[in-house]
């Protein structure tokens, strides 16, 4: 008996369909796996240089004597990242407090706010700080940029 009008698709026609979907998917891996890594360099970067300003308005406003006499040492860097956020009373009867950060940022590769810190008497490749003060971040992931250098030595 011969069929007439026959409707749907050989096995041929799909396992042809199936191999084209597997292959597009298999390209489209690599470029969402590289779009995520971008955004967390960028989002890396914002959070340093986030970081790194307001330990240079502490700075700034330290050498011009806004918080007041500070610790033999110290050079007038924070002591911690946390007296960042909580801020420094400033002299004077009024008992404000001067705040350089809202929060600290999270690390987007280790997802916790939990950095290296640096030193100004530290090596700037050191990944030991020496808790004299803060004078640098770096993140603490083990991953590695595009170009193969780390992540934490890079910015």
């Amino acid at each position: 008996m011969k069929r007439r009008r026959q409707r749907g698709l050989t096995l041929v026609e799909l396992i042809v369909a199936f191999t084209i979907m597997l292959i597009l998917t298999a390209m489209a891996v690599p470029l969402a796996r590289n779009k995520v890594r971008v955004e967390r360099e960028r989002d890396l970067r914002y959070a340093l240089r986030e970081v790194r300003q307001a330990i240079d308005k502490f700075k700034d406003n330290c050498d011009m004597g806004y918080l007041g006499p500070q610790k033999l040492g110290a050079n007038c860097y924070p002591e911690t990242l946390e007296q960042l956020v909580e801020g420094v009373k400033l002299p004077g009867p009024a008992g404000k407090k001067m705040r350089f950060l809202r929060r600290i940022p999270r690390d987007p590769f280790t997802g916790t706010a939990d950095w290296g810190l640096r030193s100004d008497q530290d090596d700037p490749k050191s990944t030991s700080w020496g808790g004299q003060d803060v004078f640098d971040i770096y993140t603490k992931t083990t991953q590695k940029a595009a170009d193969g250098t780390s992540y934490s030595e890079q910015w």
